[in-house]
């Protein structure tokens, strides 16, 4: 019994021509069923409502990162009720083709596509930190240029097919009037957009890595919330409000409004919290918050700072990507992007940029002492023993306390802020367990609390809340010299 043979794998050659064959016999078909069919219903729609023929129809494109697409819809909502338009529609049958255009896709042969107009598809999108709109993610609509010539308006968001985009589309029988179209479109995004006089946050989505722009509520801190030394906050607030309370006459004057302020000091000082003052004094001005990898989008940031103006830039741990050129060979990318963007936003803007950083001494020098970058640097040091009395007044405000406030000062000489937010919480819990309902914060609590907090166990807790040394007197915190640590030196972060 004979074995059959078994046929041999065809050469890749081979396969090249037939597929070659196999696309040649597909195009000649597909303009078969276009001769015969003529354009489909969705050209149809489109090319009655522009008065051309579909080969005379002009795209004009403009493509924005996704985030925007709430200032995009805000802006052609804006431009459909001051133009005569129809309802929204859609193409049926569309299936996933992300990089096709709205012309491409109206083009399309029916037969052989499928695709006639059906319902324009809608997605959610934030317009603050607790509200939001109902956005066109995918849809045309027929309305009128600036002046009454017929153009077809599309909105399309690729980053449900994996671009971080959103698209802008106008369709014309002529440039021009498409050109009008889109520019009239950009002139309302910008006088509507939701941006404008927010709190803003750059983030990285774990989708496709898309850069975000996330909304958060302002900060409602008070004056009294913020503990510095004599005189410091008052000074930061005419360096920041100040020049904002005279932005017209000082550029009458010659003199620019862009400004730059550094605060820094030991972690846990209450750098962030007065920034977060900062933030909900200035109720009219655009926040934009960079911290961490997000710090990456500075270049976004500035621009859309510039847009908004007045606005704040506030990078914190501006350390982390700054470091003086000394500690790192060849410089950093993300230092030389941070230095171009406070150069390029002009001296006429009246932005600021807000920088924190825990080691003012490791930041590039062409950073920290030239002006217009940062003309302001401000020491937030550890609270002295007025500024602890206060912190401990402001943290155990809404508390029963029953303490000698001056013997818990004395206990926590050289502590930061946060050690002392810590403490209380830490004295609070003391007291739960001790069955007082309400809590009462008192001395045997703090006694306990603090020995804790200064025991050798917890040298790394300290470094971490601020507060590098040992604390307080031993007879307060019932130990003796012996027991207590060595300081704990901050090293340098490379």
């Amino acid at each position: 019994m004979s074995i059959p043979e078994v046929p041999s794998v065809p050469e890749s050659q081979d396969l090249r021509g037939l597929a070659r064959g196999l696309r040649q016999l597909f195009e000649i078909a597909a303009r078969t069923l276009t001769d015969e069919s003529g354009p489909s219903a969705l050209a149809l729609r489109v090319t009655e409502h522009l008065g051309c023929e579909l080969t005379a129809v002009v795209p004009v494109t403009e493509r924005f990162p996704s985030w925007e697409h709430v200032n995009i819809q805000r802006g052609v909502d804006a431009y459909l009720a001051a133009h005569r338009s129809d309802a929204w529609f859609g193409v049926s049958g569309l299936g996933h083709r992300p990089r096709e255009d709205m012309l491409s896709l109206i083009n399309m042969p029916s037969p052989f596509g499928g695709l006639r107009p059906g319902a324009a598809s809608y997605g959610i999108a934030a317009v603050g930190p607790d509200r939001s709109a109902e956005v066109v993610m995918f849809g045309l609509v027929t309305s009128t240029a600036p002046d009454g010539t017929p153009v077809v308006i599309g909105i399309r968001n690729e980053s449900q097919f994996g671009s971080p985009f959103c698209n802008l589309e106008v369709l014309a029988a002529d440039q021009r009037t498409a050109t009008a179209t889109r520019d009239e479109i950009g002139h309302l995004m910008r006088a509507h957009d939701v941006f404008r006089g927010q709190v803003l946050s750059f983030t990285v989505s774990e989708h496709h890595g898309n850069e975000l722009v996330s909304f958060l509520p302002r900060p409602a801190v008070t004056a009294k919330d913020v503990v510095l030394p004599a005189g410091t906050l008052e000074h930061i607030e005419q360096h920041i409000i100040g020049v904002a309370d005279w932005s017209q006459e000082l550029l009458s004057a010659g003199q620019h409004l862009k400004r730059g302020l550094l605060l820094h000091g030991p972690p846990g000082t209450g750098k962030t919290h007065t920034v977060r003052y900062l933030t909900g004094r200035l109720a009219d001005c655009t926040v934009i918050l960079l911290t961490g990898l997000s710090i990456r989008f500075i270049d976004q940031a500035a621009a859309l700072a510039r847009r908004l103006q007045p606005s704040v830039v506030v990078l914190e741990d501006v350390d982390l990507v700054a470091l003086d050129r000394d500690y790192s060979p060849g410089g950093q990318p993300l230092l030389f992007s941070l230095l171009e963007a406070m150069d390029g936003i002009g001296t006429d803007a009246d932005v600021t940029f807000v920088l924190t950083t825990n080691r003012a001494d490791l930041l590039e020098v062409a950073l920290a002492d030239r002006p217009g970058r940062i003309d302001l640097a401000v020491e937030i040091p550890r609270p002295d023993a007025q500024c602890r009395e206060r912190l401990l007044r402001v943290y155990a405000r809404d508390l029963v306390l029953d303490a000698d406030l001056g013997e818990v000062v004395t206990g926590t000489e050289g502590v930061t802020a946060s050690f002392i937010k810590e403490m209380i919480r830490r004295t609070v819990l003391v007291s739960l367990r001790a069955g007082e309902r309400p809590p009462v914060l008192r001395d045997s609590h703090f006694t306990e609390v603090l020995a804790e907090m200064n025991g050798e166990r917890h040298a790394l807790t300290r470094s971490l809340l601020g507060s590098g040394t040992g604390t307080g007197p031993e007879e307060y915190a019932e130990r003796g010299p012996a027991a207590r640590p060595a300081p704990v030196r901050h090293r340098r972060r490379y």
